[in-house]
Parts: structure tokens; C-alpha cells; sequence
């Protein structure tokens, strides 16, 4: 395992914690509002912002333990080198441009979130929603890095491979 697959794997198993999280600060809400008759936009909107986290920076660390979403009719029934071939070929043609459009698309997106310090269209709302929008490019930078960790991987495969 290369160094970035080592922050990739830290940074996933990090978001399962912020599973836990979550489901404990949901469970609060639901006592809070029915045992108190408490409610709080900014504890709900808590919620939020723990499961976009989680969504976005598990992607690279789904994508490294091969539990991404993918066809898989045919490619389970393949003999690893064409696993690899296809991981290659649809590395360099769809996820490397994929990853690269998102994460230069939303610069000016989160650019200007952080110019306004952007926060919670609501009264009582989170502050910080700038913070939040930053994730987006960094985790379709970790997503186009795993992306080239593979590509390097399985490359390096098929090269020592005895022909």
C-alpha cells in the first residue's frame, strides 16, 4: 500500500465514525423533539452536514476496496488481467476526467462561498457551510488520486506479468 492509499483508507475509516456520530445526534433530535418538545435547526442541519461529509470522502476509500457502483455483468466473470485492463482503460477514460471536470468545475463554487463566509440560509442555522463546500473538490481530488494509485497498480501488474 503507497502512501496514498494509506490517507485514502485513514480518511474512510475516519467517515465510519461519523456514522456513528450521526446516528447518535439523529437519535437526539428524535428525543429532544418527542420526550421535550425541543427543537434546533442548527442540531438537524448537524445531520446534514455529517452525512454530505461522509458521502463525499468515502468515495476515493469505496473506490479503494473495489466497492464502488459498476456493471458488473461482465467484468466479474473476467480473469484479473482483463480486471485490470478494464480498471486501466476506464481510469484514464472516464474516472480521471470525471474527478478532474467536478473538482475544477467547483472552484469558483466554493470560492466564493468562502469570499461571503458563507453559513445557514436559516436564522438558527450551522455557520460554516463554506467549510462544508470545500470537501467537494478535495474529494474529487482523492477520488482522481485513487483513480491513478489503481491505474499505477494495475499497470505495473500486467508489466511484471510473464508473457
Amino acid at each position: 500500500m503507497n502512501f496514498s492509499d494509506a490517507i485514502i483508507r485513514r480518511i474512510g475509516t475516519s467517515c465510519s465514525w461519523l456514522i456513528f456520530l450521526m446516528a447518535l445526534v439523529t437519535t437526539l433530535i428524535v428525543v429532544a423533539r418527542k420526550g421535550f418538545d425541543v427543537n434546533s435547526i442548527a442540531i438537524q442541519e448537524l445531520v446534514s452536514y455529517l452525512h454530505a461529509t461522509v458521502f463525499m470522502l468515502a468515495i476515493p476509500w469505496a473506490l479503494q476496496e473495489d466497492e464502488h457502483v459498476r456493471v458488473d455483468i461482465l467484468y466479474r466473470r473476467m480473469p484479473p488481467v482483463k480486471k485490470r485492463w478494464v480498471n486501466i482503460v476506464g481510469g484514464i477514460t472516464c474516472l480521471l476526467p470525471f474527478a478532474l471536470f467536478c473538482m475544477s468545475t467547483s472552484f469558483d463554487f466554493v470560492a466564493k462561498s468562502w469570499e461571503i463566509f458563507e453559513n445557514s440560509p436559516q436564522a438558527n442555522g450551522l455557520h460554516g457551510v463554506f467549510i462544508l463546500k470545500t470537501i467537494v473538490p478535495v474529494s474529487f481530488f482523492l477520488l482522481a488520486v485513487q483513480g491513478l494509485s489503481i491505474i499505477v497498480r494495475d499497470t505495473r501488474y500486467l508489466m511484471a506479468e510473464p508473457k
